[in-house]
């Protein structure tokens, strides 16, 4: 939303946004195979089913987008002729043939999606803060990068995580 609104940086951020939008999608990657190899956490027993519905929703959304939107930016690039430059000499091969009417249609897709990336990232987060500050079930606990302090129980108690 930032480079749209930017008349005078718009240039030098699409020049950041394409290689971003590449790394994130290696990065997703990466992250989705970590995912398979460890499996996430199991939800607290008492939650009830439409949380866990919603819960396992949002990921499959989260993961499917992170993936849909690199490549849909890096095809409607390929439909317009835009090179995808990384850094320096060093630029991605089109994916998809040159075409405007593919392209008019991709941008328009890239749009819809980024907004609903961003859209689906607020409830995902809006989520995470009410299972932090709210139901305080550890289920925040269980997301954050840090663990709970050696010694402590993971029974999902009020005082048995660090926030």
């Amino acid at each position: 939303m930032g480079m749209v609104a930017s008349l005078s940086d718009y240039h030098w951020l699409v020049s950041i946004h394409k290689p971003l939008g590449i790394l994130i999608l290696v990065l997703v990657a990466i992250r989705l195979v970590n995912r398979l190899l460890n499996p996430a956490p199991s939800l607290p027993d008492g939650m009830p089913a439409w949380q866990r519905f919603v819960a396992h929703t949002s990921h499959v959304v989260l993961y499917g987008l992170m993936f849909a939107l690199p490549l849909v930016g890096w095809g409607m690039l390929s439909a317009a002729r835009y090179p995808i430059i990384l850094y320096g000499p060093l630029q991605l091969p089109p994916i998809l043939p040159h075409d405007a009417v593919l392209y008019a249609v991709l941008r328009t897709a890239h749009t819809v999606l980024a907004f609903l990336l961003f859209a689906t990232f607020i409830a995902h987060f809006s989520a995470a803060l009410m299972h932090a500050l709210i139901y305080r079930d550890g289920v925040f606990a269980s997301m954050a990068f840090w663990k709970a302090r050696a010694g402590q129980r993971t029974t999902g108690a009020k005082d048995d995580y660090i926030f």
